[in-house]
């Protein structure tokens, strides 16, 4: 990737980076474990979504790259920056470039499922029912399809935009905005 002289600016603050991680850890685990431990994580994974989805509608100041308002686009123009990426012409998003912000409603929500439909299974009304086992199971199927969506796209923007987003969902610094990026 290439270097850029442009300074660092803050884009994602701490609660958008440590809730990111902590479903990474948490959805991961739930993956591997079972029982009452699998129940727990949920319950903790839905909280963090909690709180991300709470913190997106009332972020403000120096963390308005973390509100819903910020990144998430109307279908027009994310089927315009879609184009864009097929004619290799995207701009730089100094936040969550549409496509990206589209994905993170799309994961919010499929955990959202993935925990609701869990937890339906725990109730005395719907323990053992084979529908909602299915249910979450598909739910989490396609969880796994967008995490791989996910890290794909951040694979893709970091090589053709020249930086790491992964070191920056790390320490929440991008380069500074230049004059064909948006800020």
């Amino acid at each position: 990737m290439q270097q850029d002289s442009k300074p660092a600016v803050k884009v994602w603050d701490l609660l958008v980076r440590i809730g990111h991680w902590s479903l990474v850890a948490g959805i991961a685990t739930a993956w591997f474990i079972h029982g009452k431990w699998h129940e727990w994580v949920g319950y903790a994974v839905l909280g963090i979504v909690v709180v991300r989805v709470l913190w997106g509608l009332v972020a403000r100041g120096s963390s308005r790259y973390a509100r819903f308002s910020q990144f998430v686009r109307p279908p027009a123009r994310t089927l315009d920056y879609t184009r864009q990426i097929l004619a290799h012409q995207e701009p730089r998003h100094l936040g969550h470039n549409p496509l990206g912000g589209w994905m993170i409603v799309a994961l919010l929500l499929t955990i959202i499922g993935v925990c609701a439909s869990g937890w339906l299974y725990t109730t005395d009304t719907y323990w053992g029912e084979k529908w909602v086992e299915e249910l979450h199971e598909a739910l989490t199927n396609v969880l796994l399809a967008l995490v791989a969506l996910h890290v794909g796209g951040v694979i893709f923007s970091s090589w053709r935009h020249g930086e790491n987003l992964v070191t920056a969902m790390i320490h929440g610094r991008k380069r500074a905005a230049g004059e064909r990026d948006i800020a």
